[in-house]
C-alpha cells in the first residue's frame, strides 16, 4: 500500500495587545515597535530562501493599526523618547526609567550577544533590587551606551548586515550622539519595512494571511461569560452577566474589513484570539465569510469525547493521530466551517523547547518529530494533515541569532523532503478529498490552554474586571444616545480594546510579568475613557488597582486629637501631630510617564470636626484639576454614607468646592456654610463638621484622596483601601494607636 502525503500547516500568530491609549494619544508599553524591528520582517523576509515552504501568518488587526501608527511618524512614544534623549538632558526621573525599563529584554540570547550591554546590565544588578540606586554610578557615557545598545539589540538579523550597523556593533561602546541619532532614525526604516514584505509574500503564493477579532478577544466569552461554565462546570463567574454577540460580531467584521484595506485581499481564515472557539463563535464567522478556523487538539478531544492519548515519548496512539491528523467540517443550523486542530505538542517543542537546543540538532529533531507523529495515518495510506500553530514572535528571544540558523536548517530540510508538502491551510482544504473530511456538529467551548477559558474568567481578579466590562457597557448603552457621534465612536472604540484577552491574561494566579502594573493601569484607564468621553465621571473602583500582586500600603493610626490651621501651608510640626498617616510607595515602579503627584495624606478628628489634609510631590498638573476627597461613615461593616468633597483646582489655586453626599450636591463654597473650610497652598487642607456627615461615636470614617483632570484619575492614595479614621474619645485613640504598634 502507497503511502499518503502529509500536508504540514504552519501558523505563526503575531499579536501584541493594543498599548495606545486613545485619549492621550501615548503608547503605555513599547513592545510593537519592539517586536517589529527584531520579528514581524525576518519571520516572512526568511521565506524568500525557501520558496516551496508555504505558510500561515495570521496577523492580528490591531497590531497593524498599531504598525502603521508609527509609520506615520506621529507618535507618542515615551520609551522612544527616553532612548532619543541626549544623555546630558536626561533627569533623574529619565535615569531611573532608562536604568528600569532599557533592560527589558532577554538576558542571554539579546543583552549578553553585547558584551558592554552586558556590563552595563551587572552592574545596575550590582546595586541591589531597586534599578535607581545604580543611578549615581552610572556616567553620561554608560546612558549613552545603554540607549544605543537597547534599540540594536532588538533589531532583525537582516538589518544587523547593515554596513552602518554591523560598524556600530563592532565599535562596541563610547558611541557619539551621530551614532543614537543614527539608530533612531534606522527604526524609521525597518518599522515601514514589515506590512509590505507581507503584502509581497501574499501576492507571490508563499504565505496566506489570515486575520483575528480585531482587538484580540476571547470570542466565546464576550458573546456569553456564562460559556466559562460549559468548559468547567462549577466555575466561579462574574456577578454581572456579560453577553454581547454583537461586539463579538463587530470584532470579527472589523477584522475582515482592516485586513483587506492593509493588505488587498479578504482573508478567508482566522485563528480566533487564544484558539477560542464555541458553536456560537463559528457561526457569526462564518455569516460574516469566514471559510476556516483553527484552534487546540484538546478542544477536538473533548468535542469528540474522545481522550488524545500520546505514549512516553509524547506521541498520539493510532487512534487519536487518525482523528487529530486531519481537516474537519463543523457543520452548524445552516452555517459550515472547515477546522483545523494543532498539534500541541510539537507546536510547544518550538516554543518552549528547541531554544536550548543546538540549531541542527533541533531542526533534524523536529523533522524527525512531525514524520513520526504522522506515520500512523500515513501508513494506512491516507494523507495526514498535521497543524503547527504558535506564536511568532516571542519565543525566538530564547533562541540564538534571533532562531533564524534553526528555521533555515529547519526549511531546508522541508523544502528537499518529497515525503512532506508544506502549504497554507486554504492549500490543504483545496487538495482535501470531499470525503476525507471529519464531521463535526458541535463544539465544546474551549481554547488552545486546557480547553477552557479559566485564565482569562473565574479567578476574583478575572471576574472583577468582567464585573467593570459589563458597567462600562451598560453606561454606554444609557449615555451614548446623549453625545455627538465622535464621541459615541471614541467610546464604543475603548470598549471594544477593553474586551481584549491580554488584560485578563495577567490577572489572576496564572501569568506574571515585569508590566503587571502597567497592564492593570492601562485596562482600567480605557474603562475610564468609556465614562469620560461620554461626558461622565468614571466609578472610583477604576481609580483602584485590580491586580492583587500590587504592594499593599500600611498606614499609621490616628493617636491624638489634632486641630491643625486651615491656611494650606506647613506652619508646625505639632500642627497635625498624632493625625493618622499614609506616604506613598512608588517601589515596584511603574511606567514612564505615570506622574506621582500625590505624596502622603494625614487625617484626623477632635471632639467637633474631620481634618484632612493631601500633599503633593511636586508642582501640580498645569490646567484645572479637582482634588476630590472620597469619605465613607460605616457603622461595624456597613457603610451607612459616602461624601465627595471636591476641591477645584485652576493653574495651583482653589477656585471652590463642593461637596456631595451619595452623589446629590448638598453644599458649595458660594454657599459660605458655617464650620467648613479649605485651603490650598503648598498643601491642600479641609474641615467639615462631623455633624454635618452625621458621625458619631463608634462610627469609622474610610478616607481617600484621588485627583483628576478631565475626569480622569491622575494619581490617588491610597492606591488601595483608604485609611481608617475612628470617632472616638482620645484616650481610646491613643489606645488604638498604642496596640497597633
Amino acid at each position: 500500500m502507497a503511502q499518503g502525503k502529509l500536508r504540514l500547516l504552519l501558523l505563526w500568530h503575531m499579536h501584541q495587545p493594543f498599548y495606545k491609549d486613545l485619549v492621550s494619544g501615548e503608547y503605555r508599553l513599547p513592545w510593537v515597535r519592539m517586536h517589529a524591528l527584531k520579528d514581524y520582517y525576518g519571520m516572512v523576509k526568511l521565506l524568500e530562501e525557501f520558496p516551496k515552504v508555504h505558510q500561515n501568518f495570521n496577523i492580528v488587526p490591531s497590531l497593524v493599526a498599531q504598525i502603521e501608527d508609527y509609520n506615520s511618524g506621529v507618535f507618542k512614544d515615551p520609551f522612544w523618547d527616553i532612548a532619543a534623549k541626549p544623555a546630558s538632558e536626561l533627569s533623574p526621573d529619565d535615569r531611573r526609567f532608562a536604568l528600569t525599563y532599557l533592560f527589558q529584554a532577554h538576558g542571554e540570547r539579546m543583552i549578553g550577544r553585547y558584551p558592554r550591554y552586558r556590563s552595563l546590565w551587572e552592574q545596575v544588578r550590582a546595586a541591589g533590587p531597586d534599578p535607581g540606586n545604580a543611578i549615581i554610578t552610572f556616567t553620561e557615557r554608560d546612558y549613552r551606551d545603554l540607549q544605543v545598545l537597547s534599540q540594536i539589540a532588538w533589531f532583525d538579523e537582516y538589518f544587523i548586515e547593515d554596513p552602518a550597523i554591523k560598524a556600530l556593533i563592532e565599535k562596541g561602546q563610547g558611541y557619539s550622539e551621530d551614532d543614537q541619532r543614527f539608530v533612531m532614525s534606522k527604526q524609521h526604516e525597518i518599522l515601514n519595512a514589515v506590512l509590505p514584505a507581507y503584502r509581497d509574500a501574499a501576492s507571490r503564493g508563499s504565505i496566506e494571511l489570515s486575520a483575528t477579532p480585531y482587538y484580540h478577544p476571547i470570542l466565546p466569552l464576550i458573546c456569553d461569560v456564562d460559556v466559562g461554565r460549559e468548559s468547567v462546570p462549577g466555575l466561579p463567574l462574574p456577578t454581572e452577566r456579560f453577553r454581547r454577540p454583537e461586539d463579538a460580531e463587530e470584532q470579527i467584521r472589523r477584522a475582515l474589513d482592516s485586513h483587506q484595506s492593509a493588505f488587498g485581499v479578504r482573508p478567508v481564515g482566522m485563528w480566533p484570539s487564544e484558539g477560542s472557539v464555541s458553536d456560537e463563535v463559528l457561526s457569526l464567522a462564518a455569516q460574516l465569510g469566514v471559510q476556516w478556523m483553527a484552534t487546540d487538539e484538546g478542544v477536538l478531544g473533548r468535542s469528540l469525547h474522545h481522550e488524545m492519548t500520546r505514549d512516553n515519548q509524547g506521541f498520539l496512539d493510532r487512534s487519536s493521530a487518525e482523528k487529530l491528523y486531519n481537516i474537519y467540517r463543523w457543520e452548524g443550523e445552516g452555517d459550515s466551517m472547515n477546522l483545523v486542530f494543532r498539534d500541541h505538542r510539537i507546536s510547544d517543542l518550538i516554543g518552549f523547547v528547541y531554544a536550548g537546543m543546538n540549531s541542527s540538532e533541533a531542526a533534524a529533531h523536529l523533522m524527525k518529530n512531525i514524520k513520526r507523529a504522522a506515520s500512523p495515518v500515513l501508513e494506512s495510506g491516507r494523507d495526514a494533515v498535521l497543524s503547527i500553530i504558535l506564536d511568532g514572535e516571542n519565543a525566538w528571544e530564547s533562541y540564538t541569532e534571533n532562531g533564524r540558523d534553526f528555521l533555515r536548517r529547519f526549511y531546508g530540510a522541508l523544502q528537499s523532503d518529497p515525503q512532506i508538502e508544506p502549504i497554507t491551510i486554504s492549500e490543504a482544504i483545496e487538495r482535501q478529498r470531499p470525503e476525507s473530511f471529519g464531521k463535526l456538529r458541535g463544539l465544546v467551548p474551549g481554547s488552545w490552554i486546557n480547553a477552557n477559558f479559566n485564565v482569562w474568567i473565574g479567578a476574583p481578579e478575572d471576574n472583577k474586571a468582567w464585573n467593570y466590562l459589563s458597567q462600562a457597557r451598560d453606561y454606554y448603552d444609557a449615555n451614548a444616545s446623549r453625545a455627538n457621534e465622535s464621541q459615541r465612536k471614541l467610546a464604543y472604540e475603548e470598549l471594544l480594546i477593553a474586551e481584549g484577552s491580554d488584560w485578563n491574561w495577567w490577572y489572576g494566579p496564572e501569568h506574571h510579568s515585569a508590566n503587571d502594573r502597567d497592564f492593570d493601569e492601562l485596562y482600567r484607564k480605557h474603562l475610564s475613557n468609556v465614562y469620560t468621553v461620554l461626558g461622565g465621571v468614571p466609578p472610583d473602583h477604576l481609580a483602584r488597582p485590580i491586580s492583587g500582586v500590587l504592594i499593599r500600603p500600611t498606614f499609621s493610626p490616628q493617636a491624638a486629637y489634632v486641630r491643625p490651621v486651615i491656611d494650606g501651608e506647613v506652619n508646625s510640626y505639632f500642627d497635625w501631630m498624632g493625625a493618622a498617616f499614609f506616604t506613598s510607595d512608588r517601589q515596584g515602579g511603574s511606567m514612564h510617564g505615570k506622574l506621582f503627584i500625590l505624596d502622603s495624606i494625614h487625617a484626623g478628628i477632635d471632639e467637633e470636626f474631620l481634618y484632612s489634609r493631601l500633599d503633593f510631590a511636586g508642582d501640580l498638573p498645569r490646567g484645572d484639576t479637582t482634588a476630590t476627597l472620597h469619605l465613607a461613615l460605616r457603622e461595624g461593616d456597613q457603610i451607612i454614607s459616602t461624601f465627595n468633597f471636591d476641591a477645584e483646582i485652576s493653574h495651583g489655586q482653589l477656585t471652590g468646592w463642593k461637596l456631595r453626599n451619595n452623589g446629590e450636591d448638598i453644599l458649595a463654597s458660594r454657599d459660605k456654610p458655617s464650620g467648613v473650610e479649605a485651603a490650598l497652598g503648598k498643601i491642600l487642607e479641609i474641615k467639615l463638621p462631623m455633624a454635618l456627615l452625621g458621625a458619631k461615636e463608634g462610627n469609622t470614617f474610610n478616607i481617600r484622596f484621588v485627583l483628576y483632570r478631565d475626569h480622569l484619575p491622575l494619581d490617588s492614595l491610597p492606591q488601595e483601601g483608604s485609611l481608617e479614621i475612628k470617632v472616638a474619645p482620645e484616650d481610646v485613640l491613643a489606645g488604638i494607636a498604642y496596640a497597633s504598634q
